[in-house]
């Protein structure tokens, strides 16, 4: 089947009977399904990993030297076991998988095989567990995709059909993975997709309703994150969230750079078996771990501290840039994990040091310091990914606030602004380039998939 041809024929632009949505639609569902269900499994799963290793940490702390070593060796080997699934069995399943997804949509390479499901789920809970400041979003929407488009395939359906599979499932992992159901749907259109079809938008709502419901099941609809009760800023403080949108694009031209630069740098290392790396940056983990256990991991905790307004002038940048340089490693490590989990407690804490400086330089304006680190996750989610509608969406559904709706509006606008005069590109559309020069480079993966189109 050629993809690029049913997509731009008139199969697409003419519509389907209503038969056919309907049926589009039901499988929508069941793609939501399986990404609900595989999603909620690998949250439980990361959860009874962070436990594991909290546990681990308190029995091996009375052991002295001896457990710091035999901790980190442990975490260290974890990484290493991660790299090498994904080396061995499936090596579409590196990194977050989002940029993998968006290029399969596009029609640039083969959908990922089956197996990338396993691989997936167990590599990622060992990374992820360990302590890598690595995120659950990337595996789950991978996973999500994966599953629908397993089910387009087992149904016979054509490649438009299991295009619009594939991203309905990918949005319905991004719902279960934040608990946030609208900006699921609305990932798939300005993240993935960057536009909108009326087929999708049945298909991508479908999967996303039933994702939720099923993570909501599993986890409650209790919000992802707890915030205060906050004031309606006044229109005479917007001026300051557009100060912290500034901000929040510098830091995002920041992370999208320090990112790739550091991705470019391990290549150099390329002789170096990818078990080495990631077992050397688990081990690094490890050692952070056993003396700062709240800096390492996805970084919720750390978001939530800074929602709750938990944090000084002095040591906020200090931890945002420790933090953006673990995210770095880990993302150089090669093992399955998101970056949009970890990016959002770096922006709450930007925006509470923003809103410090702003209560301290203007005492008379009682400003709200926590406001402003809920309103950085947006703006800073805004500045990396280039989705302002689902960061706005994402970061209300996480803290079920509206109150913060207008400043994160004009916060979003200012970081877009800054963000693209900078001339880069989204970090998830940057990664996706990266993944098809090295796929071409070294298995040929691109040209194969070309060649049989």
């Amino acid at each position: 089947m050629n993809p690029k041809a049913e997509i731009d024929g008139k199969d697409v632009a003419k519509g389907r009977p209503c038969s056919d949505l309907i049926m589009l639609g039901v499988m929508a569902s069941l793609a939501g399904l399986g990404a609900g269900v595989i999603g909620a499994l690998f949250r439980l799963a990361l959860e009874q990993a962070n436990r594991f290793r909290d546990a681990l940490l308190a029995r091996m702390d009375v052991w002295g030297i001896g457990g710091f070593v035999l901790f980190v060796a442990l975490v260290a080997g974890a990484a290493a076991i991660a790299a090498w699934m994904v080396r061995c069995l499936a090596p579409s399943a590196s990194g977050s998988g989002i940029p993998r997804v968006m290029a399969v949509l596009d029609g640039e390479v083969a959908p990922a095989p089956l197996r990338v499901i396993p691989v997936k789920f167990l590599a990622g809970t060992l990374a992820i567990g360990s302590g890598l400041a690595l995120g659950r979003e990337g595996p789950i929407v991978q996973m999500g995709a994966s599953i629908a488009y397993q089910i387009g395939k087992l149904l016979r359906r054509n490649w438009t059909d299991c295009r619009a599979l594939m991203a309905a499932g990918a949005g319905a992992g991004f719902a279960v993975a934040f608990n946030a159901p609208i900006a699921g749907a609305l990932f798939v259109f300005e993240g993935l997709l960057k536009r909108f079809e009326a087929r999708l938008v049945i298909a991508a709502l479908a999967a996303s309703a039933v994702a939720i419901w099923v993570g909501r099941a599993t986890f409650g609809d209790t919000p992802e994150f707890t915030v205060g009760a906050l004031a309606q800023p006044g229109l005479d403080k917007m001026p300051y969230f557009v100060l912290l949108g500034i901000g929040a694009g510098l830091a995002g031209t920041l992370y999208n750079r320090t990112l790739l630069a550091t991705l470019r740098t391990a290549d150099r290392f390329s002789a170096l078996p990818v078990e080495l790396r990631a077992a050397l940056v688990g081990a690094a983990v490890g050692a952070i771990a056993w003396f700062a256990p709240s800096l390492v991991g996805a970084g919720d905790g750390l978001a939530q501290q800074a929602l709750r307004g938990e944090g000084t002038l002095a040591v906020l940048p200090a931890l945002f840039l420790f933090r953006l340089g673990l995210i770095a490693l880990s993302v150089a490590a090669g093992a399955p994990g998101g970056l949009l989990v970890p990016l959002l407690a770096l922006g709450a804490e930007l925006g509470l040091w923003i809103g410090l400086l702003c209560a301290l330089a203007f005492p008379g304006m009682a400003f709200e310091p926590e406001g402003f680190a809920l309103v950085g996750m947006a703006a800073l989610f805004t500045a990396i990914v280039r989705a302002p509608l689902t960061a706005i969406v994402l970061v209300a559904e996480m803290t079920a606030n509206l109150t913060m709706l207008l400043p994160m509006i004009v916060a979003c606008f200012a970081a877009m602004l800054v963000s693209t005069l900078f001339g880069d590109m989204s970090i998830l559309d940057s990664l996706k380039e990266r993944s098809l020069i090295r796929s071409k480079r070294t298995t040929g993966d691109v040209d194969q998939y070309n060649a049989q189109k």
